[in-house]
């Protein structure tokens, strides 16, 4: 077993987690036949069957769990070994795998990222986009944008941090109101023509405050996509207006790129953005590093929100 390598260990942690060794190689980007040769070499290694193989994938013997532990335990520690060096260095490096929605990753988060390098240039970024939330440990994810406004429960492993604010707000681009104007009253958007996301209709009752008093004005859309990054691109291309994220239409206002539509109006129903990490891995240089930056960049610290706190309710910041 001497004979093994740390990064056979941290390979037999990701085969674990992903039950799959198809997954793994395309994870690695390598031949499925590698990563089957050094699973068999582990197991030679360590004189004892860690998996179960079938046609429904694989399982964990009761020796590959025994043996999971102590693989997850010298990866942990080389990443604090690595950790603390840098720390002694003033350096964090490494790569740093970052999960988020598709509108807030191409439009907040790929802006971030010249900041980021020039701050710390020995850390490298993979961020997995998608709409869904994903499961840190499994998918191999150290840190998860997500707001805390759905019933998904999060075990108390998991450590958050707030970085931010988001809320929703109507936006068009400067094109659409040079060419139909803009309303100046919710009882004018009938005449205007929509946006709105037919994945998920609750995004189409757009909420207003008038005169102290909550309306709902549901949103009929000329135009309709089915997740919110294309939503926010059919907005930006002039065609009307729609309902998008404060994290992205604050970005794009700044920029010229986007006109706030009826601000005095809107309610924006304001919920924390979090930095999700396992509780295990929050304390690493490179992760602290990104949630401290980005936490800066979204102004979370401005609002005073930089305490870690385990959190219970969380959603993919969308």
């Amino acid at each position: 077993m001497r004979q093994l390598q740390l990064d056979e260990l941290a390979l037999y942690t990701r085969i674990a987690a992903l039950g799959s060794l198809s997954a793994v190689a395309r994870e690695r980007n390598v031949p499925v036949s590698q990563i089957s040769r050094t699973l068999t070499r582990m197991e030679q290694a360590c004189a004892a069957r860690l998996m179960h193989r079938s046609t429904h994938g694989l399982s964990l013997t009761d020796e590959g769990r025994s043996f999971l532990a102590y693989c997850q335990q010298a990866v942990l520690s080389l990443e604090e070994i690595e950790g603390e060096l840098a720390d002694r260095n003033g350096e964090p490096s490494g790569l740093v795998r970052v999960a988020a929605s598709t509108v807030v990753a191409h439009y907040r988060l790929v802006p971030s990222l010249a900041g980021l390098a020039a701050r710390h240039p020995r850390l490298s970024v993979e961020l997995h986009v998608g709409d869904r939330i994903v499961d840190l440990a499994h998918e191999g994810i150290d840190i998860a944008i997500r707001t805390a406004s759905a019933a998904t429960t999060l075990p108390d492993s998991v450590v958050a941090r707030r970085i931010g604010t988001l809320g929703r707000a109507l936006y068009a681009a400067p094109a659409y109101a040079q060419t139909r104007g803009l309303p100046s009253h919710p009882d004018e958007l009938a005449a205007h023509t929509l946006i709105s996301n037919s994945a998920v209709p609750m995004l189409n009752d757009w909420p207003f405050l008038i005169d102290g008093e909550a309306r709902t004005v549901t949103a009929q859309g000329h135009w309709r996509a089915t997740d919110t990054n294309t939503a926010a691109a059919l907005v930006m291309e002039g065609l009307g207006i729609g309902r998008l994220t404060t994290l992205v239409g604050e970005g794009l206002t700044q920029q010229g790129r986007l006109i706030p539509v009826l601000p005095q109006y809107v309610d924006l129903q304001a919920v924390p953005v979090y930095a999700v990490t396992a509780s295990a891995r929050h304390r690493l240089p490179k992760i602290r590093a990104c949630i401290a930056y980005w936490a800066e960049y979204f102004g979370g610290e401005e609002s005073g929100a930089g305490a870690s706190v385990p959190m219970g309710s969380l959603a993919p910041s969308v």
